[in-house]
C-alpha cells in the first residue's frame, strides 16, 4: 500500500511539473503569435474580426500550414490527459503559419501609440485566460488554448479598444470641425466604390486657378485621416475642401458628415469593392448615399443603373442633380471616349463644350465627368474647365504609365483591385507597346465577399485573352486566376498564355526585368501587402 501511494504522489508531482513545462511553453508562444496578429490587426485598420479570418485563410493555404494547424489541433486536445502535449502546440504557434513573418517585408509592425494600447489590452486579455487555468486547474489546457487563440484575442482587444479610439481621437476631430467653422470653405465630399482618389485630384486640377483649392492627401478618408487632413492642410483663406470619404460600413460616411458636412456630394462608382464587409452591394450603394444628406448638389456617376435610380430620388427630394456618364453624350456632364480611348468628346447637357480631349493612361472617363461636374457646380466657367482637360495631372499607382531602364513600358496599377478597373487596366495595355510581348503580373482582387473565386477565375480569362504571360503572385487568389486563364482562349500571339507562380512582389519584378526588354509592356495589376498568403 506504502508503495502504492508513493508512486501515485510521485507520478502526480511528475503530471504537475509537465503541466508547468506546458504553461511557460504556452506563454512564450503568445509572444510571436502576439506580433504576427497585431501587424495584421494594425494592416487591417483594427478592425475587430480581421485577425480570425486572416488565421483561418493562413493555416488552409498550403499543405504544411494545414498539417501543422491539424497537429497543434490534437496536441492541444491531448493537453487534457497528457500535458506535455502541448508542447507541441506552442512550437506549431510560435512558429506558424508558415510564410507571415514576424517583421513583415512590406508592411512592418509600427509600434504606434494605438497599436501599443492594443498590445497591452491584449496581453491583459492572455494573463487573465492563463491564471483562470492556474486558479482553477486545468492550467496547461487553458495556456495551450491561450496560445492557439491568439488571433481570437486581438481581435476581441480590437473590439475592446475601439470605444476609446473614439473617445481619444474626439479632440481631434473637434479641432477640425472648429477649424472647418473657422474657414468656412464649401466642402466637396467624394466616395464611391473606386475613383475617389482619382476623382479628388482632377477636381483640384480643374478648380484651381479659379479658386483656392486644398485636398485631402493620399487615401486620408476614415474619420481619423480627414480630421488629420483638416488640422495639418486646411489653410486659412482656402475657399473650396475636396474630402475624400471612405467607409467599411452603415454609418460611417454619415459620421463624418456631421463635422464635415459637403455642400457638394460626388458618388463615383458602385461595386463589390469590401462586399466581403457589407454583404450585399445594395448596402454599398445605401452607406456611400449618406454622402449626399447634406449636400445641395450631388454628382452621380448616371452609367451604373442603380446610381441613376438614386439620382432621380435624391432630385425628387429637392436636390441639385448632376447626371455624369461616359456613354450618354445627351447626360448633364459627359465624357465620352472615342472607338479607341484615347481621346474624348466633353459635352454638357448635350452641348459638345470639347473635342478630341487627349485621354491619358489611367484616366477614366466617368471620373473626369464626376470632377467637371464639379467644377462647373463651383463656379469655374465651362470654358475655363474645359481648358484644363489636356494637362490632368497623373495619380500615382493608378494605371500610372512610365518607361523602365531597359525600355520596356510599366503600367503602375498596383492601387487598384476592383474588376472594372481591372478590365480598363487589360484595355490600356492592349494599347501599349509596339507589338512586343505584354505581361500581366497580379495577386487577384480581394474583400469580394463570394464574388471573389469568380471575380478572379473571370480575370484570369480576360489576362489569358490580352497577355502573352500572366504572374501570379501569392496564394490568395492562385487558384483561381490559374482556373480562369487555362479556361480561355489563345492571346494575342495564337498562344496559350505563359503562367507563372512566385511568392512575393519582388521575385514578380526580378521576373519581369530578367525578360523584358524595348517593345515590350508589363501591367503590375493591383499589389499586396505581405499579411495576405
Amino acid at each position: 500500500m506504502t508503495a502504492a501511494v508513493t508512486l501515485a504522489l510521485t507520478l502526480g508531482c511528475q503530471h504537475r511539473g509537465l503541466a508547468w513545462v506546458t504553461v511557460a511553453a504556452g506563454a512564450l508562444a503568445c509572444v510571436p503569435a502576439g506580433l504576427r496578429w497585431l501587424r495584421v490587426a494594425q494592416r487591417e485598420h483594427y478592425l475587430a474580426g480581421s485577425c480570425t479570418r486572416f488565421a483561418a485563410r493562413w493555416w488552409t493555404v498550403t499543405p504544411v500550414n494545414l498539417v501543422a494547424g491539424l497537429v497543434a489541433l490534437v496536441a492541444a486536445v491531448a493537453t487534457l490527459v497528457w500535458p506535455v502535449a502541448g508542447v507541441v502546440t506552442a512550437a506549431v504557434v510560435a512558429a506558424g503559419p508558415l510564410g507571415l513573418s514576424l517583421r513583415g517585408r512590406t508592411s512592418a509592425l509600427a509600434w504606434t501609440r494605438r497599436l501599443r494600447t492594443l498590445a497591452v489590452v491584449w496581453a491583459v486579455l492572455e494573463v487573465v485566460v492563463v491564471g483562470v487555468g492556474v486558479l482553477a486547474g486545468p492550467a496547461a489546457v487553458l495556456a495551450v488554448v491561450a496560445a492557439l487563440l491568439v488571433p481570437v484575442v486581438v481581435d476581441l482587444g480590437c473590439a475592446v479598444v475601439t470605444p476609446l479610439e473614439g473617445r481619444l481621437a474626439q479632440r481631434f476631430v473637434d479641432d477640425a470641425s472648429a477649424r472647418l467653422a473657422r474657414v468656412a470653405p464649401t466642402v466637396v465630399g467624394v466616395t464611391g466604390s473606386y475613383g475617389k482618389t482619382s476623382t479628388k485630384n482632377y477636381i483640384a486640377h480643374l478648380v484651381r486657378g479659379t479658386r483656392s483649392v486644398v485636398a485631402t492627401p493620399a487615401s486620408f478618408n476614415n474619420r481619423a485621416g480627414l480630421a488629420r487632413a483638416v488640422n495639418e492642410h486646411l489653410a486659412d483663406g482656402t475657399e473650396v475642401f475636396v474630402a475624400e470619404m471612405g467607409t467599411y460600413g452603415p454609418g460611417e460616411i454619415a459620421d463624418l458628415c456631421r463635422w464635415c458636412p459637403p455642400s457638394v456630394a460626388v458618388l463615383t462608382a458602385i461595386g463589390p469593392v469590401h462586399l466581403e464587409r457589407f454583404g450585399t452591394e445594395e448596402r454599398i450603394v445605401e452607406a456611400k448615399a449618406e454622402i449626399a444628406v447634406p449636400a445641395a448638389d450631388v454628382v452621380l456617376q448616371v452609367d451604373d443603373p442603380r446610381l441613376a435610380a438614386l439620382a432621380d430620388r435624391l432630385e425628387g427630394e429637392g436636390k441639385r442633380v448632376w447626371r455624369a456618364s461616359a456613354a450618354d453624350a445627351a447626360a448633364g456632364v459627359a465624357v465620352v471616349p472615342g472607338p479607341d480611348g484615347t481621346r474624348a468628346t466633353v459635352s454638357v447637357d448635350g452641348t459638345v463644350v470639347a473635342a478630341d480631349v487627349p485621354l491619358p493612361t489611367g484616366v477614366q472617363p466617368t471620373n473626369l465627368a464626376c470632377a467637371l461636374a464639379v467644377a462647373l457646380s463651383l463656379g469655374v466657367p465651362v470654358e475655363v474647365a474645359a481648358g484644363r482637360l489636356a494637362d490632368l495631372p497623373p495619380v500615382d499607382h493608378r494605371l500610372q504609365s512610365v518607361r523602365s531602364p531597359s525600355g520596356f513600358e510599366v503600367l503602375d496599377d498596383t492601387y487598384n483591385s476592383n474588376p472594372a478597373g481591372a478590365r480598363a487596366a487589360l484595355a490600356a495595355l492592349a494599347r501599349t507597346g509596339t507589338g512586343g510581348r505584354r505581361v500581366v503580373v497580379t495577386p487577384g482582387m480581394v474583400e469580394l465577399g463570394r464574388r471573389q473565386r469568380q471575380e478572379n477565375r473571370l480575370l484570369g480569362a480576360e489576362i489569358a485573352r490580352a497577355a502573352d504571360d500572366l504572374v501570379v503572385v501569392g496564394r490568395t487568389n492562385r487558384r483561381a486566376l490559374l482556373a480562369g486563364a487555362a479556361s480561355a482562349p489563345a492571346g494575342p500571339g495564337g498562344r496559350p498564355v505563359t503562367v507563372t507562380c512566385v511568392a512575393h512582389r519582388p521575385a514578380a519584378v526580378d521576373w519581369v526585368r530578367a525578360r523584358l526588354g524595348p517593345g515590350d509592356a508589363v501591367l503590375y495589376e493591383n499589389d499586396l501587402p505581405d499579411h495576405y498568403p
